[in-house]
């Protein structure tokens, strides 16, 4: 073997590996912790505990997404949307992957430990456990609910980044736990209707497929609508003011129109935008809070 190609090889090992932690979901699930940081404090938090915060929930969110790759291989394969992940293909080794997150895991959990806090430690070893072990293994393959159920681990970044500031997880956290918790069925079922088929041959029991397109359909309606309302609530209890206000309802708006036409109007090309859109407006709404909590109007 030359050494370009071993070199070439090298990389692509690395890259799977880098893909066994979903980068793309982790993204956005260690964006909502450091917003959880920023928020947590009236001045500016400690940027050591920021950069250390955000590389332990960045190494366990990796080691639960390693876990879910391991556990649904055999799912995967039969999904063209997840047919190319390594597992999926058998490039790497079920005792690979393990050793592999138990790796990261454990590095992130001395982080934590140690430059952080226990308190941020524990909950995001706790999180790391719902989502790798109680929503993948036991509630994903048993109820077409396992999103709505097993979303409370997905949306805990907020909380787990305000934990590392504060050493505490005050209401306010729990109120953008509780934001990203009625945020992820829609987000995800929009997903699930146009990749029907795809979870149709996995034999998940996803909702568009034990209970049709309608009633799913209807249903990332009124949890767009249920989403709509809290998000009101930071600036109801005093924990935002106009410019997340307004930020909220512009986005609100975007959401609920696109939630009423996949009820009244659905096609598959809406549903990707929709899913799309879901993750911006995630993401600018967090954003937005943010901004507005620096500069108050």
């Amino acid at each position: 073997m030359t050494a370009q190609a071993a070199a070439h090889r090298q990389t692509s090992r690395i890259a799977q590996y880098w893909a066994l932690t979903k980068p793309r979901v982790t993204q956005l699930a260690v964006f909502c912790a450091v917003i959880g940081m920023f928020l947590a404090t009236d001045e500016l938090p400690d940027w050591r505990v920021v950069v250390a915060g955000t590389i332990g929930i960045w190494l366990l969110a990796g080691a639960a997404f390693a876990v879910n790759c391991l556990a649904e291989r055999e799912i995967d394969a039969r999904m063209a949307r997840t047919a190319r992940r390594p597992m999926a293909r058998g490039e790497i080794t079920p005792t690979q992957t393990m050793i592999f997150s138990s790796i990261i895991g454990g590095a992130g959990m001395w982080i934590l430990y140690a430059l952080v806090n226990p308190l941020t430690m524990w909950l995001t070893f706790v999180t790391f456990v719902g989502y790798a072990v109680i929503y993948t293994m036991i509630l994903k393959p048993a109820t077409p609910q396992n999103i709505v159920i097993g979303g409370l681990s997905g949306a805990m970044p907020p909380a787990l980044g305000w934990a590392a500031i504060a050493n505490e997880v005050p209401m306010q956290a729990w109120l953008l736990v509780l934001i990203i918790f009625l945020w992820t069925p829609p987000h995800f079922w929009a997903l699930a209707l146009y990749r029907r088929d795809d979870y149709a041959k996995s034999g998940l029991p996803m909702l568009p497929v034990t209970h049709g397109m309608a009633f799913t359909q209807f249903h990332v309606f009124l949890y767009s609508i249920a989403l709509a309302a809290t998000t009101l609530l930071p600036f109801a209890v005093g924990m935002s003011g106009l410019i997340y206000l307004v930020s909220a309802i512009v986005l609100d708006a975007v959401f609920l129109w696109y939630g009423w036409r996949i009820w009244r109007n659905y096609s598959d090309l809406l549903a990707r935008k929709a899913f799309a859109f879901s993750i911006l407006y995630l993401a600018l709404l967090f954003g937005a809070l943010l901004l507005d909590h620096y500069i108050r109007i």
